[in-house]
């Protein structure tokens, strides 16, 4: 089995089809075998790489506290591209995994070709986010304490059973996915990662200055992370948004092709050099300032 060495904790990782490569970073309730339905669709013409976060098994599982947390995370992709002798790659991110891609576009930008962040922001509201970062403490507790992880109540949440009315199979699977993971390692990354992230709206400035093509992706019915993309797409000129209708937060799940078309067909014209940021004629305060003169003019 391939392991990157990431300062001394083994991070387990796949490598399917060959062209440019993409690393794939899961979710909080995924692993590397989330991304199976995008692997089989793009390896045809991409080297895809699927890797299990610090953990999450095969990857190695630490007792300690002070092996988890964002930066380690980000790190933890640069040594399985490292690993895998890739000196630049697409990143591809679902919620935990889109956060740590918008981390590597900011910090990491020499490493990356583009990055897609999808469902990106959970926990970033700025009304609800006391109250998330006390949940995430008190789960991680409960979950520390477990001997196994209630995966069904987790994919029965508001965000999640757009995916069971849809695809009854595909749900099961994440279920049985999430319910194979260790509690404890389960518990140290919400505890360390998702509870001591910094919300996206503290890091305009850094978003802001992002050079990398982003691609935002987003279910309409994803609540928590709907405003959060908007600002994103506002505020970042090279950032593009697409919003899946009646979609949830697992959206590679639930809408396979869709998401799949749209990774392809971002990457595809970065790779062709047809991409380009926002013309700055679109920027949104000229868009408010015309709307505002317009305005003026119709009620003189």
């Amino acid at each position: 089995m391939p392991y990157a060495d990431a300062g001394g904790i083994r991070i387990y990782y796949e490598v399917t089809g060959r062209g440019t490569p993409i690393i794939f970073l899961h979710e909080f309730a995924g692993d590397h075998r989330s991304w199976r339905e995008q692997v089989r669709a793009l390896s045809r013409n991409f080297t895809c790489i699927t890797m299990a976060a610090r953990g999450y098994p095969p990857s190695d599982v630490p007792d300690n506290d002070t092996a988890y947390g964002q930066e380690i995370a980000n790190r933890d992709v640069i040594a399985v591209l490292d690993a895998v002798g890739v000196e630049k790659a697409h990143v591809v991110g679902l919620s935990m995994g889109a956060y740590t891609a918008l981390q590597l576009a900011i910090y990491f930008p020499n490493r990356l070709l583009s990055a897609v962040a999808a469902g990106a922001g959970t926990g970033s509201e700025r009304a609800t986010r006391d109250q998330f970062l006390r949940d995430a403490a008190a789960s991680a507790d409960v979950m520390e304490k477990a001997t196994r992880i209630d995966a069904e109540q987790i994919c029965v949440s508001a965000v999640r059973v757009q995916l069971q009315n849809k695809d009854e199979l595909g749900w099961r699977m994440m279920v049985e996915h999430l319910a194979s993971h260790p509690p404890k390692g389960s518990a140290k990354v919400l505890r360390n990662v998702q509870g001591k992230r910094p919300s996206l709206y503290d890091l305009e400035a850094e978003l802001a200055a992002v050079k990398v093509p982003v691609l935002l992706i987003v279910g309409d019915e994803d609540e928590p992370c709907l405003d959060v993309n908007l600002f994103m797409k506002r505020i970042m000129p090279t950032a593009q948004l697409a919003m899946l209708p009646g979609c949830g937060h697992p959206i590679n799940h639930e809408e396979p092709a869709l998401f799949s078309w749209l990774v392809e067909r971002f990457l595809t014209s970065v790779d062709r050099g047809t991409w380009q940021p926002r013309d700055p004629r679109a920027a949104p305060e000229l868009s408010t300032a015309f709307a505002a003169a317009l305005a003026g003019k119709v009620d003189r």
